[in-house]
Parts: structure tokens; sequence; C-alpha cells
């Protein structure tokens, strides 16, 4: 299983995840997760009402773009596409149980620059039950 953000340190973990699967003659599961913005200083209300529909088909289609040409290279990687609304974290664990790897990508943002895991790979490290790369780009 693969975390996909659309950052750069999510393209290395692609091509890790993507490597890893086809020498183990595994699918992917290939996790990307959004939220919509709630708060807006400047009316000082708590949420904004909007329809997400447009939102989510944005979210659909910039997880192909992230995937497009890996399966085309690694033509016996079978992958399952999830696009959620919710945090990394609970999205990835979600599929935990069906996975033999998890792979992120840090950006090390998790508090200070340039630490090696960022929030989602030190959350993961913590509650996952399958193993873990982090992938640093």
């Amino acid at each position: 299983m693969v975390g996909v953000d659309g950052s750069p340190a999510s393209e290395a973990a692609i091509k890790f995840a993507f490597e890893e699967a086809s020498l183990r003659g595994a699918s992917l599961i290939a996790v990307h997760t959004w939220t919509e913005v709630y708060l807006d200083p400047e009316l000082n209300v708590d949420r904004i009402a909007f329809d997400t529909t447009l939102l989510e088909e944005r979210e659909h289609e910039l997880l192909a773009q992230r995937l497009a040409g890996w399966q085309e290279k690694y033509p016996d990687v079978l992958v399952t596409r999830v696009v959620t609304k919710g945090r990394p974290v609970r999205a990835l664990l979600g599929y935990d149980e069906h996975a033999q790897l998890i792979v992120v990508g840090s950006r090390g943002l998790g508090g200070y620059h340039g630490m090696l895991l960022g929030s989602t790979s030190q959350a993961l490290m913590h509650y996952a039950l399958t193993p873990l790369a982090v992938v640093r780009c």
C-alpha cells in the first residue's frame, strides 16, 4: 500500500511501492485522502458549506495523474485506487490488514524542518501492524 499526496516525497514513495509490489508479485493499494477547507477568519465562521463534488473529482484526477505511467512501467502490478475524505493516517490504517508493506513519503514537516519523519510517518510507525517504509525524496 502506498500513501499518495502529490508531493515530491509522494512520487518517491510511489516509485518504491511499485518496485516492491513487482518484486513481491503483489498488488498495490494507492490511497489518497483529501479534506475540505473549514476556517475562514474573515467571516469568523467555523464551517463554510459548499458542494464538494468538484473537489472530490479533482482529487480523483490528482491520484490518476500521480499514478500515470507507473502502471505501464509495471504492468504486472494490479493497482486499486482509493480516494477518501479524511486524515491520511486513519485511511492508511483502515487498509493495514490488507497490506504486506505500507509505503509513505516524508517531507519532515512534523514540527521541525529537516526532521527525518513527518507526522504521518511517525503516527504510522506507532500504530501500524504492517511493516512501514518511509521514503525520503
